[in-house]
């Protein structure tokens, strides 16, 4: 397979690339990283529209869900809901920043530990939530694990 790289005096260069296995475990690493977030974004929805979380979780908002006869912004329009489904990606994006510095020094297998682990306690956390503030810090645990994880598999060398 060809490649062009244009070099400073503007010509461009062939060379040959080989699609070798390591490059095949690159790109599924990278998708896996994508695949991460959108999960989760598939799965908070669906979930955040489930009666049974509603009622424990946003009972307010189940009331208004079926009385409600406009479009969904005005059932599903709580802080608290939108905190819900944002803490994780906000962790993720901050924590991304702060995973590089453990990642250079101890290494990706160590980062990835910590991931799983962070990924554990909110696992466990949102299985076992009792109130609003549970699932929360749950889903916060959760972003970190995804900003470890993602700064582990895709970003150090």
């Amino acid at each position: 397979m060809p490649a062009t790289v244009i070099d400073k005096q503007g010509s461009d260069a062939e060379f040959e690339v080989k699609f070798t296995f390591y490059l095949f475990l690159c790109c599924i690493m990278a998708a896996c990283g994508g695949l991460m977030l959108g999960y989760d974004i598939g799965i908070s929805g669906g979930v955040t529209s489930m009666d049974d979380f509603l009622i424990k979780f946003f009972p307010r908002i189940y009331v208004r869900k079926h009385e409600a006869k406009e479009d969904n912004y005005c059932k599903y329009d709580n802080q608290y809901l939108q905190l819900f489904t944002s803490s994780l990606y906000m962790a993720a994006l901050v924590f991304t920043f702060f995973a590089s510095y453990p990642c250079k020094k101890y290494g990706r297998r160590p980062t990835m530990r910590a991931a799983s682990l962070f990924f554990l306690v909110g696992v466990i956390l949102n299985a076992a939530a009792m109130n609003l503030s549970m699932l929360i810090i749950g889903r916060i645990l959760l972003g970190i694990g995804v900003g470890f994880a993602g700064n582990a598999l895709l970003l150090n060398k």
